[in-house]
């Protein structure tokens, strides 16, 4: 086909000659016969690599896609990785699965790959969380693990993410050695798919129990929630692995009063109910609000698919359910927990709470105000899962949290758990409850305390190898001409997180950043506005971070302030003009 790039014509020959099975190469060839040159160019014009939440993208064929050879070869590199990082050691990983279209297939294939290399293998009988995964590792002393998912993509989606010592994703150094690892294995042939079944152990209830027997203890408001048991929850698992513990994690806290969607108990990889499965969307939540509405509901939870995220909704003071965006939440969730600790009088001033550089900066006044460190990392869970690992039993974790609707609380994992947050987050809703106030009622008076901040994400999609090339540009051009004036202020501070700069563009004095290299932009203006820009590390979008903030006297004030504030983000993205 004349319109293949060389490397990409290469790449399809290479695979059609290759040991693949005939279903590969059929589907292959059924592309070459249709003259699909996009999809053969977007299938086989790279190789998948990790990103901020491991290898992720379209089922399908070809180099850049999910399917048993990619996710052979990196199991295999991985192994290979593991070996010589524990020379003449037994090795261990625990695997576990969501409910996406083929993800116990590949988890089997992840499993077969590693016991063939003569690692043991933990396998979750059924599909499991990932935060559970990460507990299993933990609980278990695994040197490594795999959680197959692509969280809360599309259907067409799947992914692979991988796991370190710590039960936290893999970082640098070590994720890079990983890469390496994969990168070497030019050949299918090298990929060992013969199976050792004596290497595979099934777990499964076990694991479940002694997780939510820990998850119960961390408890701070029992009492609360004694008195506000029947406290209306309506719960959905969106057709993922939710199901299978937040309903007993709720019920072992005490609550009695649980409704579940029903349209959306069932585990199934084509959603049927939903467009995408994320908490982040309305659309995701119509089933649940309706419900809500029904039964005049206290509480609305829904997971994404392999429940490490939750989107919550309530009821403001006109009775109308309003969804909260990750800011909110994470915000009241560690305002509760920081108070709720400074009440039980456990704060020492060695505790400590972890955020992402794109979260809400409430979050950073609340902790100064009760004399607790606010660590900000760059975004990505596995970050925040890096400095837990570094402070384990010098300092004392919180909780922590991402904008992106992703939260922990307590030590029982290193990564974004939907199952403890899910907990806790009823309990904050009982807490606020039996003071005669609700969540949204402690929301408007958060603001009144540290200010009211309002935060927006603006992405723009751009697919294929060209979108890739025109967001290259995109952050390109930004960081060569930063705006000068973004919603009627001057951009005073550009902070260039691939060169680890700061730069006051006023008197053009600089500072480095102490952080890993990543490719993020962050304008800040004279009057405290933040705008950050990143390319998603597993979609391909360019995302804008817009974080503004003003003044809120009393609760009644917060429509208008929140109306200016929207209008005011609305200015800045017109000044930006991506």
């Amino acid at each position: 086909m004349q319109d293949l790039e060389t490397s990409v014509l290469d790449k399809i020959n290479k695979w059609l000659s290759g040991s693949y099975d005939n279903d590969t190469k059929n589907e292959i060839q059924r592309l070459l016969d249709s003259n699909n040159t996009a999809e053969l160019t977007d299938a086989f014009y790279r190789d998948l690599e990790f990103g901020t939440g491991g290898l992720r993208g379209t089922m399908g064929a070809g180099s850049n896609r999910i399917n048993k050879y990619t996710i052979g070869a990196t199991t295999q590199g991985l192994s290979n990785y593991l070996k010589k990082a524990y020379p003449n050691q037994k090795i261990s990983v625990a695997i576990s699965y969501d409910s996406r279209n083929n993800s116990s297939y590949f988890a089997r294939i992840t499993a077969e790959v590693f016991s063939a290399n003569g690692i043991y293998v933990y396998y979750f009988n059924e599909l499991r969380p990932t935060p559970e995964l990460s507990f299993a590792m933990r609980h278990l002393g695994c040197q490594s693990g795999v959680m197959i998912t692509a969280s809360h993509n599309p259907k067409e989606y799947n992914g692979y993410k991988a796991y370190g010592p710590d039960g936290g994703q893999f970082v640098a150094p070590e994720d890079e050695k990983v890469l390496a690892e994969v990168a070497k294995i030019i050949n299918i042939d090298e990929v060992n798919f013969a199976a050792k079944e004596e290497n595979i152990e099934l777990i499964g209830e076990e694991i479940d129990e002694l997780y939510l027997e820990k998850i119960v203890r961390m408890s701070l408001s029992r009492e609360a929630i004694k008195r506000q048991k029947d406290l209306k929850i309506v719960y959905s698992p969106i057709h993922g692995t939710g199901i299978t513990l937040v309903p007993a994690a709720l019920e072992r806290f005490g609550f009695s009063n649980i409704f579940l969607v029903d349209e959306q108990i069932k585990p199934d990889g084509n959603f049927p109910t939903v467009v995408y499965p994320n908490p982040e969307e309305k659309e995701a939540l119509i089933l649940a609000l309706k419900k809500a509405s029904e039964i005049d509901a206290d509480l609305v939870l829904a997971t994404d698919p392999d429940a490490d995220r939750v989107g919550i909704a309530i009821k403001n003071n006109a009775g109308e359910f309003i969804l909260l965006n990750g800011n909110q939440t994470g915000s009241l969730l560690i305002n509760y927990m920081l108070t709720a600790w400074e009440k039980a009088g456990k704060l020492t001033g060695k505790e400590y709470i972890v955020k992402t550089i794109v979260t809400s900066y409430i979050i950073d006044e609340i902790a100064k105000s009760k004399n607790v460190t606010c660590y900000n990392t760059l975004t990505g869970f596995k970050y925040i899962g890096e400095i837990m690992t570094e402070l384990e039993g010098k300092n004392t974790f919180i909780v922590g949290g991402e904008e992106s609707y992703g939260y922990l609380v307590g030590e029982l994992v290193r990564d974004k758990d939907a199952i403890i947050s899910s907990a806790f987050i009823a309990e904050m809703t009982a807490f606020y409850k039996d003071q005669g106030s609700s969540l949204y009622n402690a929301l408007l008076d958060m603001y009144v305390t540290y200010g009211l901040y309002k935060e927006k994400l603006v992405s723009i999609t751009k697919k294929g190898q060209r979108g890739a090339e025109e967001i290259k540009s995109m952050m390109e051009k930004f960081r060569t001409k930063p705006p000068e004036s973004l919603g009627g202020s001057r951009v005073s501070t550009l902070k260039d997180y691939a060169k680890r700069k700061e730069t006051d563009l006023l008197t053009k004095n600089f500072k480095a950043i102490e952080l890993p290299k990543s490719d993020v932009l962050q304008f800040i203006t004279e009057d405290g506005s933040m705008i950050s820009a990143r390319p998603s590390g597993t979609e391909p979008k360019i995302k804008f971070y817009c974080s503004v903030k003003g003044h809120l006297n009393n609760r009644e004030a917060y429509q208008q302030v929140e109306k200016e504030l929207e209008d005011k983000i609305s200015r800045i993205m017109n000044d930006l003009n991506p």
